[in-house]
């Protein structure tokens, strides 16, 4: 697992892509995993403040995902328990617009299956958004039916959705989310984090 850390870490698949992107940044894996990891959060890809910052989810949608986890910033930050793997590792970029780009598909082809095949000891998986639910899952569906199926997954498997502020109003929209599956969410992340 360190060799293929250090190989991840070291990746530039997606140079000339990202070159070739509004921001012109080049890439920055951001990894954070570790064997022995109980909890596996499967995201999108890193946004502008993460790659800036080579740490995961450290802006807004971080702190909202650690309160809908229930997690202190130490917990979640713990490699030893939690490992984050997203399915880009690098910064995809803004369009003309200042749209975020997708995760390249490369990115997952080349990593996420040596990767996950030595997090053996992962039993609880939170999937958040539509491209890590796609691959996860298998799911054809969108982020808000596949959210509002999580008892088909649950309790070893939860679909999220974003954490951006973006997503606001679609929590306004599905009361049910925080009323419903946070707290069974939560109960499941104490199980693994005791």
């Amino acid at each position: 697992m360190d060799a293929l850390c250090t190989d991840l870490r070291a990746c530039t698949l997606c140079a000339d892509r990202f070159a070739a992107t509004a921001t012109r940044h080049r890439p920055n894996p951001v990894v954070w995993f570790k064997p022995g990891a109980r909890v596996l959060i499967a995201s999108q890809a890193p946004g502008l403040r993460v790659h800036e910052a080579n740490t995961p989810f450290w802006d807004q949608s971080g702190r909202r995902l650690r309160d809908w986890l229930g997690m202190t910033e130490d917990e979640f930050y713990d490699r030893e328990r939690v490992a984050i793997v997203p399915m880009a590792f690098c910064f995809p970029g803004y369009d003309a617009k200042g749209s975020d780009l997708p995760p390249p598909p490369v990115c997952a082809r080349t990593w996420r299956a040596p990767i996950l095949e030595g997090l053996d000891t992962i039993r609880l998986t939170i999937l958040i958004g539509g491209y890590a639910q796609k691959w996860h899952l298998g799911t054809k569906q969108g982020v808000t039916d596949t959210v509002a199926g999580w008892r088909d997954h649950a309790p070893h498997t939860f679909p999220l959705p974003h954490p951006s502020w973006r997503n606001t109003a679609w929590l306004k929209r599905n009361s049910w989310f925080e009323t419903e599956l946070l707290p069974v969410l939560r109960a499941r992340v104490r199980e693994e984090m005791e």
